[in-house]
């Protein structure tokens, strides 16, 4: 049921403002077309019982490359 989503998501996020407003912008970027939006979001539930919403993923700077330089002609 979508109350033992809930409460299992609200593990991570302590506020139920916070998890709903994470939750309802997850649903929009994770849905695909032809699939229940409700599908969608019980999944989205699923993953935040799971892990921490809250937690960025870890970012990897690209290698620098070197900038070439024009010169005038």
């Amino acid at each position: 049921m979508r109350s033992d989503l809930v409460f299992g998501a609200l593990s991570h996020v302590s506020n139920r403002y916070q998890l709903c407003q994470l939750a309802s912008k997850a649903t929009r970027k994770l849905h695909k077309p032809n699939t229940r939006l409700q599908d969608t979001a019980n999944e989205v539930l699923a993953r935040f019982h799971t892990t921490n919403p809250g937690s960025l993923a870890p970012f990897e700077k690209p290698a620098a490359q070197p900038v070439e330089e024009r010169r005038a002609a």
